[in-house]
């Protein structure tokens, strides 16, 4: 316990350091065409990161399109009139910096860290392609081509990631979270230049948009700098986003997949909320607790009662997120051990959950949790990059960025009993869907690895 004293007073001091005025900082402001700057100073370090959050992911997309969200974030990197095709790379490695891109279900956000006195060279690049991206047919032609192998490599010829896949395609049926960030290779293969024009003119605007830089910087000169480069671009109105309620489940959903692979995987998902409302939801903040408590570290009960003591699996995760835009999943994943079924290890974790159902959790289990959870929050504000991607993902969420503390004031307030109760009340058959890899022997020549791809 000394252990996790050290751990809860360097989580408290932490905390306090983040959650005393500092001038306001981060400090916001939003242009007049819409553009949301946010800036947390830095001084650690003589860099700076830049992100620019767009709020469109695949959750955004239609029928026959999935995919594209994708899709644009790498054309993005085929130039504007102003900067050839692949010129944006090189221009921020010449500047001594890095960067690269991403797509979720909510959002898509590009990103470069680099020294502090080249910040206004990539705020005027990204600016560039925020309005003036080429989307030339033949670079597209190319980059349809790169996608649909990324989407080869990374899921079709890896085994758990289809079932994951799939397990998402059974828990949700009419919200668009069941299609894949990649795409199906179906809307893939009939994808145009169109389809990635479409969707940039839709959504990459500056009023769908908002800029977060962390770093050795002074927000006001980065306020200039932003009304200099962003400031200019028009806003445009955003198409109507209608509400996609998923409808209530009443029963189990079972997928069986079969695919070469060296061990057979479960994988349990429960429908589960997300943060909506900060103050009111209370639910969300017991999730999260909740997987903390069965995996959460080392000494939790996954690991330690199916694992070790029982060693009924080779490997026994529990994963929850509550930022999110749509529904949420309460995921139990696992592959059985030598000489036990999936069967037995979808026992094991059903016989974990309800003792925790019946019998609760002790205030030093809870504590326990509590500490682990809690300070990985807090020593993700360690890296500028880390802060800036919280404070961003947040945003995309409709979740202020300033909620920060309070995020883990309220992780910090959940009781034993909240934690027995959101298992009670989620972790029940009729919000379960369950996806099981039965391997098949593996081709004699070895599956390629999962593709790293950089933009």
């Amino acid at each position: 316990m000394r252990h996790i004293s050290r751990i809860i007073l360097a989580a408290s001091a932490a905390i306090l350091a983040l959650s005393t005025p500092a001038r306001a900082n981060p400090f916001e402001r939003q242009l007049a065409n819409g553009l949301r700057v946010i800036v947390k100073e830095d001084r650690r370090a003589p860099t700076a990161v830049h992100m620019v959050w767009y709020r469109a992911g695949s959750m955004d997309e239609t029928n026959g399109t999935t995919g594209v969200a994708h899709l644009l974030e790498h054309m993005m990197f085929k130039g504007t009139p102003r900067i050839g095709a692949g010129e944006f790379n090189r221009l921020v490695a010449a500047a001594g910096g890095q960067d690269n891109a991403f797509t979720s279900h909510d959002f898509t956000a590009y990103f470069q860290q680099v020294p502090k006195q080249e910040l206004e060279r990539m705020i005027e690049l990204e600016a560039d392609r925020m309005r003036h991206l080429t989307l030339d047919p033949k670079e597209f032609e190319q980059e349809i081509k790169v996608v649909m192998e990324e989407r080869r490599l990374r899921t079709d010829d890896q085994p758990p990631a289809a079932l994951f896949e799939q397990l998402r395609a059974a828990a949700f049926q009419a919200h668009p979270y069941r299609a894949p960030v990649i795409g199906w290779m179906s809307d893939l293969e009939a994808m145009t230049a169109r389809d990635a024009r479409d969707w940039y003119e839709r959504w990459y605007v500056p009023n769908n948009a908002h800029v977060v830089i962390v770093g050795d910087v002074d927000h006001e000169e980065v306020f200039r700098l932003a009304e200099k480069h962003y400031g200019p671009l028009a806003a445009r109105p955003l198409p109507e986003r209608k509400p996609q309620t998923e409808p209530a489940q009443a029963g189990v959903r079972r997928i069986a997949f079969k695919a070469p692979a060296d061990l057979p995987v479960l994988l349990m998902a429960y429908k589960t909320p997300t943060l909506r409302e900060l103050e009111q939801d209370a639910d969300p903040y017991a999730l999260e607790m909740l997987a903390a408590v069965l995996d959460g570290h080392e000494a939790a009960r996954f690991p330690r009662n199916l694992v070790r003591e029982r060693r009924l699996a080779v490997s026994a995760d529990a994963g929850y997120d509550a930022i999110a835009r749509g529904p949420g999943l309460f995921y139990l994943r696992g592959s059985p051990s030598a000489g036990h079924t999936r069967a037995e290890l979808e026992a094991g974790f059903r016989a974990e959950i309800a003792r925790l159902v019946r019998d609760g959790v002790s205030e030093d289990e809870l504590a326990r949790a509590r500490a682990q959870l809690v300070a990985g929050e807090v020593y993700k504000r360690d890296s500028m990059f880390s802060q800036a991607l919280e404070i961003g993902r947040l945003e995309a969420a409709g979740i202020p960025h300033r909620a920060e503390g309070r995020l883990i004031e309220k992780l910090k307030a959940v009781t034993a009993e909240q934690v027995q109760s959101v298992a009670r009340r989620y972790l029940i058959d009729d919000g379960l869907t369950v996806a099981e890899l039965d391997p098949r022997p593996l081709p004699e020549a070895p599956r390629r690895p999962p593709a790293v791809v950089r933009h």
